[in-house]
This record gives structure tokens, C-alpha cells and sequence, in this order.
């Protein structure tokens, strides 16, 4: 089966909570071998404090001895470490640093498959400690544009033109080169993560569009986006819009499309809360491995409750199972010329039925 390596993130946070909860139902371990990259000790803490049941969980030296019908731990961090709930402490964004260290040594190794990272604390002030994805750029991204986030709910799929950045810093990483850059690596994505032989990607507008008849000076969409989406077509790529997005959203238009683009981070991360509900989940795209983690962050303000859901972190591993079966179909497909064929063309040019008032809403 696929070995799923699992960070435990913030000890101090909900991380263990959901992590055991997910685990406690006996068919996860039907499905994956599991690989917890934590502590024996906090485990078990977390779990006589938040009263759960008990849970199997078999301490390991190697990934090589994990078993399967069971949760397998890797003991990584020193028994020592204190866990001090709901408390960013140095610690704890230690703790998780080793852990994610150790998963991606045999990562590299080829002893697990995917990586599923639990909630980890925030960057401490001072701190030389990078944050996950940071590190895992350095050894897996692909291409320039490093990688770049995909909010994952069923068939709803947002991806992020650009990440966490301040608001003023949005408008100089909007450039064409980097939204045709974004287009490429999506529409990759979608096909050989997704299993989508001809994906169809909506873009939404960086700016409210009901002035769009005004001949404005600067109007990003005419100068950058409706460039770069011509950019992509150029290259066999289906793109639509730019799309304002309160009525894209307000209309359900997303229902139509494979994935979205959105320009920046409240963009597409507000209304993809507001759909997603507790079984969102963020998936890392760009990179050569997978990893997917769950939406919510540490939420110390209910850590050690028993309240928290571990419905987002189920997600995030059923999330990684089927993403690595789809890359192994789509490397399968590459070394077939018919397969092959079928993915890059698709079954056919099957287009788009937009009614007036929709195509009124798009550049």
C-alpha cells in the first residue's frame, strides 16, 4: 500500500488531536500505511488529556519496518520536549521542523510516498527555522515560479496566482510572464494530478469590472491578464474570463470549471472557506512530490478541548492517495503515444456553454 509520511506539526496546537481522531477509525489503515514522524510520548499525552480511545500506534525504527493494518511512529523529537497547549513556543517550532526533516530524509530516500503535514506553529520572531513549504522548495519545486497553492474541496479547485503577500506587494508580482508561468504549471497540475484530460480554467479579475466600459489608463486585465490567457491558448491551454469575482462566486459559475485562478489570497481563500466548510484541505502544486495538508492552521484558541475536526486532515490524506495514483496513470500515459495522445488533445474540443449574461461578465 501507499506509505503516507505525517508530520505532527504543533505539538502544542490541535495537530495530534486530528491526526488520532483520523486514525481511530481502522479503515484509514485499510487504505494507507501510515508513518507518524513525532513522539510516543506526546501521543500519548494528547491522547489521555483529550480522553480519547485507545489507538494502535507501533513505535519504528526505519520506514523500511512499517506495518500495515496500523498507525507506525517514528520517534524524532527528544522525549523531553514540553507540550505547552496553546502557546507558540520555540520548542514546539522545533519539534515540528525535525519531524518534517526526518519525513523528507526518507522522502528522498523513496521509503514513503506522499506527505501530509499537520498544522505547524507560526514562524517564531527571531527564529531560524523555515517554514514547511520553504524547505520543501529547495530540493522539489519545478520551474521558476516555485509552487503555489491549491484549495481542494471535492471537484472545487482555487489555485493562487500569488501566496500570502502584503496587499501592496500583490500588483508587482501580477506581470504576464508570471500569470502565463501560473496557467502553465495549473493546467499541468489539473491534468496529471487531477486526472483531467482537458482541463478548463477560469481567471478572475484583479479589478471590479462594472467600469469595465471606461477606457481606464491602467486596466490590468487589457494590459496582463487577457495577454497572458492568450499566452496559454497559444500553447493549447483553455482559459476563460477574466471573471469578476463576487458574481462568479455569487452565481455558482465555478460548478463549470475545473479549477479557478484567482489573483491573490482573500480572493480565492474567502469564498473557498465559505463553500468548503471542515473538508477543504490545501494541496502544495509545483512540486516533484506530493504533499497536501489541512486548511485550518494550529488553532490554539481550541487546543486541547476535544472540539477540533479532523474532517479537513481525513481529506488531506484521502487528498495525497489519489493524487499519487493520478501521476502514476499519467506517467503510465507518457510512455504510451495513443495515452499520451488522449491526454495532451483530449476526448474533444468540448467548449464552454456560456449564456449571454455570463459572457457579459467576462473580457
Amino acid at each position: 500500500m501507499i506509505k503516507v509520511g505525517i508530520t505532527h506539526g504543533d505539538i502544542n496546537g490541535i495537530s495530534y488531536e486530528v491526526i488520532l481522531k483520523t486514525f481511530s477509525d481502522i479503515r484509514m489503515t485499510e487504505l494507507c500505511t501510515p508513518i507518524l514522524y513525532g513522539s510516543s510520548k506526546i501521543a500519548a499525552y494528547h491522547r489521555k488529556a483529550l480522553e480519547l480511545p485507545p489507538l494502535n500506534i507501533s513505535s519504528i525504527g526505519r520506514a523500511e519496518e512499517a506495518g500495515a493494518n496500523r498507525v507506525n511512529l517514528i520517534n524524532c523529537i527528544n522525549d523531553e520536549t514540553k507540550v505547552e497547549l496553546a502557546k507558540i513556543t520555540e520548542s514546539a517550532g522545533e519539534a515540528a521542523f525535525k519531524a518534517l526533516e526526518t519525513a523528507v530524509a526518507d522522502l528522498k530516500r523513496g521509503t514513503i510516498d506522499v506527505l501530509v503535514t499537520a498544522p505547524a506553529p507560526p514562524l517564531i520572531p527571531g527564529s531560524k527555522l523555515p517554514a514547511h513549504t520553504e524547505y520543501l522548495e529547495k530540493t522539489w519545486a519545478n520551474g521558476r515560479n516555485k509552487t503555489f497553492p491549491i484549495l481542494i474541496d471535492g471537484e472545487l479547485r482555487i489555485a493562487l496566482a500569488t501566496g500570502e503577500t502584503p496587499f501592496r506587494k500583490i500588483l508587482p508580482e501580477i506581470t504576464k510572464e508570471n500569470l502565463t508561468d501560473k496557467l502553465t504549471a495549473f493546467y499541468q497540475s489539473l491534468k496529471q494530478d487531477f486526472n483531467i484530460v482537458r482541463p478548463r480554467i477560469a481567471v478572475l479579475s484583479l479589478n471590479p469590472l462594472h467600469n469595465r466600459g471606461i477606457n481606464l489608463p491602467e486596466n490590468e486585465e487589457e494590459t496582463v491578464l487577457i495577454p497572458a490567457m492568450q499566452e496559454a491558448e497559444k500553447k493549447g491551454m483553455m482559459s476563460f474570463g477574466p471573471y469578476a469575482a463576487e458574481k462568479f462566486f455569487g452565481e455558482r459559475m465555478y460548478e463549470k470549471f475545473d479549477g479557478m485562478l484567482a489573483m491573490y489570497y482573500d480572493q480565492g481563500m474567502t469564498p473557498f472557506k465559505t463553500l468548503a466548510e471542515k473538508n477543504g484541505l490545501y494541496y502544495t502544486a509545483g512540486l516533484s512530490i506530493v504533499r497536501t495538508s489541512p486548511i485550518h492552521g494550529t488553532a490554539y484558541e481550541i487546543a486541547g478541548q476535544n472540539i477540533a475536526s479532523e474532517d479537513s486532515f481525513r481529506q488531506a490524506v484521502y487528498t495525497a492517495l489519489d493524487i499519487f495514483r493520478n501521476r502514476q496513470i499519467y506517467k503510465e500515459s507518457t510512455r504510451n503515444p495513443l495515452r499520451k495522445q488522449y491526454f495532451d488533445k483530449g476526448a474533444g474540443d468540448e467548449n464552454i456553454d456560456l449564456t449571454k449574461d455570463e459572457e457579459a461578465d467576462t473580457l
